[in-house]
């Protein structure tokens, strides 16, 4: 099992903490952490961290965890996936996510409509530019080139490069199906390995329906790491993160983190969290978060509960170990990654 870590995130550059971001990636590559990946949501941009990180580091992959399809024209994307690949002597793994209702439509002022086959329209024009050919494509929602005006197929001036990894992030079943049949990763959340079918069965479908296996895929996915004897103290302070994704991580009719949970056994609490959030009931949304619920979504506890934490994602079939470690300054969460990568190994 690899191990990959993250950075950026909806509050980014607030503390004006790049640095500080910078050396936990550099430390993390010299303890043998396989991946960053960088946030977007609605703070830092996705690739502008992972351009100065590939001058900073030899070996660690870098990923965008998620460049949103809305925010870029497809041949734009390519264009930077390609030049990333460039100057990262191919470390770059092209992650993608179509975000949700609340981002696009408010923040980009996009219709979030059909996600899903925006997303395969994107990908295909995506694969035709790493194959270095012409971008010719007719689509519901792209038209290359323009009907009726003075443009025309054009290839792009850098070679191709067909190995670019492609990552999605997705949630809902058909999207989950997709995954398995074209992607080379999925980058997962809202997940629990005790309920990994609620994800991995659809993956499974997808990618077997292509001809493939889910071997073929990496799974990613993970949670928040720390150490402890008292559970409860480090299940209290994740709870609020927990009751943001159920209520509040898409609208009151749109929001596929919260149907993933409703998936994965947890229906009744997804359902009650998302109804008080909306409500406007922040502390009772939160104080309605189940312990349990997030015990199985992070790794949390003693060494040895850590331990079988990690072999429990394992063996549900997770390939890349995403871990969030915590600490109250950067020596800290570089000490819980270096326990996390020691028990990985072991």
């Amino acid at each position: 099992m690899k191990v990959s870590i993250g950075i950026g995130g909806a509050a980014s550059g607030r503390k004006r903490d790049f640095d500080d971001q910078v050396d936990y990636v550099v430390e993390a590559e010299k303890l043998g952490v396989d991946s960053v990946w960088s946030a977007e949501a609605w703070g830092q941009d996705a690739i502008s961290p992972l351009a100065y990180l590939a001058a900073r580091t030899s070996r660690i992959r870098l990923g965008t965890g998620i460049m949103q399809i809305s925010a870029r024209v497809p041949a734009m994307i390519a264009m930077t996936a390609l030049t990333m690949a460039a100057i990262s002597n191919d470390r770059f793994i092209l992650g993608l996510g179509a975000s949700g209702p609340q981002v696009v439509e408010g923040l980009q002022g996009r219709a979030f409509k059909a996600p899903l086959t925006r997303m395969k329209e994107t990908v295909e024009i995506i694969k035709l530019a790493f194959a270095g050919e012409k971008i010719e494509y007719h689509g519901k929602y792209h038209e290359l080139p323009l009907p009726g005006g003075q443009g025309k197929a054009l290839r792009l001036s850098q070679p191709g490069n067909p190995n670019i990894p492609i990552y999605l992030a997705t949630l809902g079943p058909r999207a989950l199906e997709y995954t398995g049949a074209a992607a080379d990763g999925w980058l997962g959340t809202s997940f629990t390995p005790e309920h990994a079918a609620a994800h991995l069965d659809y993956l499974r479908r997808g990618a077997e329906g292509a001809g493939r296996s889910l071997a073929d895929i990496d799974i990613q996915v993970g949670g928040t790491v720390a150490f402890g004897d008292n559970l409860d103290a480090l299940v209290e302070p994740l709870k609020p993160a927990m009751a943001f994704t159920l209520g509040a991580m898409g609208s009151a009719t749109t929001n596929f983190y919260n149907d993933a949970f409703k998936r994965g056994g947890w229906e009744a609490a997804a359902r009650e969290v998302q109804r008080l959030w909306i409500a406007g009931k922040r502390p009772e949304a939160i104080a309605k978060v189940p312990p349990e619920m997030v015990i199985q979504a992070n790794l949390l506890g003693n060494t040895e509960m850590v331990r079988n934490r990690i072999r429990t994602f394992r063996d549900a079939g997770v390939t890349t170990l995403r871990v969030a470690p915590q600490g109250r300054d950067l020596a800290e969460k570089l000490a819980t990654l270096g326990r996390v990568m020691d028990l990985v190994r072991g």
